[in-house]
């Protein structure tokens, strides 16, 4: 099965696309509304460095989901190989930030386990795929955009990038 298989086709996506998206999320955001920011690696860490930098806030915090095995298996439960204490949870109002809501089942769980840790999130992304979401009547809480499509990023390897520093000029 391919990746892209049920989608509507793929989307290659600029560096522009993504200023003019997390522009469009940041219209949507009271940045005074949260008193910190997670981003979901590893698609949502560069869409929350640019809503940090937009915002002026600081207080960043990372966590890693897995739904997926090394050779493509689908994990009935996530597998949270990284995520921040409750201490620093507790009582934090956590803006939630990653690149898309595809199943949904990524974001719903980093939502409870704030939620459970006695924070209070919300979810924001660049994509929402209300069509492939596993979640009906649940959705984020911001989003820059609508799509069916298989949105390639440009930091997604397909763009090209691993070619970086393999170029001319190099010693």
């Amino acid at each position: 099965m391919s990746e892209s298989q049920g989608y509507s086709g793929k989307q290659y996506l600029s560096w522009q696309d993504i200023t003019n998206l997390v522009s469009r999320l940041l219209g949507q955001v009271n940045p005074n509304d949260f008193d910190c920011i997670l981003a979901v690696t590893r698609g949502g860490m560069i869409p929350a460095c640019l809503v940090s930098e937009a915002t002026d806030q600081r207080n960043i915090l990372t966590a890693a989901v897995m739904f997926y095995t090394d050779v493509g298996e689908t994990i009935k439960d996530p597998v949270f190989l990284q995520f921040p204490s409750d201490s620093l949870l507790y009582g934090k109002r956590i803006l939630i930030v990653d690149d898309v809501w595809d199943s949904g089942k990524t974001a719903v769980a980093v939502r409870e386990r704030i939620k459970m840790a006695g924070g209070q999130p919300q979810v924001a992304v660049l994509h929402y795929k209300p069509s492939k979401s596993q979640f009906p009547g649940d959705a984020p809480d911001y989003y820059a955009a609508e799509t069916d499509a298989w949105i390639v990023y440009p930091w997604d390897p397909a763009q090209g990038w691993t070619t970086l520093g393999q170029g001319a000029g190099q010693a």
